[in-house]
């Protein structure tokens, strides 16, 4: 029997089952397998997938709907993957379009790589902004602005996501409510018995990765990171909108260098909602 053509092969639904396959299309394109972010986008989000005949997969990405259930009001597609083997075959491009096409009317983000970016662009996605990735070691430089940081408790998670939804511009509380269990840490900064900013540390391979980082100004973006930064012996990551100078230069300075730049881009909006001010960092590329 001849093998199909890629065109021809279905675009299915993945789900929590995919998790080992979908790690290997990322090892297969030389990416972390991130196996923990994975489990956290099939199950907080809706993954898209292609089967090869010849076992595993083709392609898969991730759409995270933030809004009221059943009306989203945004998706942040991420995890967009094609097996190198079927590369430059126009997979990527079709596996979008139906994406796109799924999401309706909604509005679409994403974070592009510079080689990803043209074809986002061929689909009608601008950009809006973007993100600086930076990992390392954090050495602190004298005494760091920790103070007012505290151990989120389970008391504090509506404030949490109060907060979010002001800052991000839309609900998310069925993402926001897995990180307790996602991240290793889940901190708050308060003011006068209120939050005013928080941080999660998650694992991702060998190093903690820093997000959702929001604040209400940059000296509680920096308490925050550094607290995170004090209890773990990982390299830290993280992503910051490159609008946020003086917390970019602050990192920097303590020692976490420069990885690479994504896009950040829209469809069928010209800008995300929310108050950028108060949002240093996504709780990963691929979910916004």
């Amino acid at each position: 029997m001849p093998t199909p053509s890629p065109a021809d092969l279905p675009i299915r639904r993945l789900t929590h089952r995919d998790l080992t396959a979908c790690a290997d299309l990322s090892e297969d394109r030389g990416w972390p397998r991130e196996e923990h972010k994975w489990s956290l986008l099939l199950t907080a989000g809706k993954g898209y997938g292609i089967d090869d005949p010849g076992g595993g997969l083709v392609a898969a990405c991730v759409v995270t709907e933030y809004g009221l259930y059943g009306e989203p009001e945004l998706g942040a597609i991420g995890m967009m993957l094609v097996a190198e083997r079927y590369a430059r075959q126009g997979i990527g491009r079709r596996l979008m379009r139906y994406v796109i096409a799924a999401m309706g009317t909604t509005p679409l983000t994403l974070h592009a790589t510079p080689n990803g970016r043209p074809l986002y662009e061929e689909l009608g996605f601008k950009v809006t902004g973007r993100a600086e990735m930076v990992r390392g070691r954090f050495t602190p430089n004298g005494p760091e602005p920790a103070s007012g940081t505290r151990p989120a408790t389970a008391e504090d998670l509506v404030g949490i996501i109060r907060l979010d939804e002001e800052v991000f511009g839309t609900d998310r509380t069925h993402m926001i409510t897995r990180l307790p269990a996602f991240s290793d840490q889940l901190r708050v900064a308060e003011e006068n018995g209120r939050i005013i900013g928080y941080a999660a540390a998650w694992p991702n391979m060998d190093t903690h990765v820093v997000g959702p980082l929001i604040a209400r100004d940059t000296e509680t973006a920096k308490a925050l990171l550094a607290s995170l930064a004090a209890l773990t012996d990982r390299p830290l990551r993280t992503d910051i909108d490159l609008r946020h100078e003086e917390l970019l230069a602050w990192v920097k300075e303590r020692g976490l260098a420069p990885v690479g730049l994504n896009a950040v881009m829209t469809y069928g909006i010209l800008e995300l909602p929310g108050d950028w001010t108060r949002r240093f960092a996504p709780l990963t590329v691929a979910a916004g």
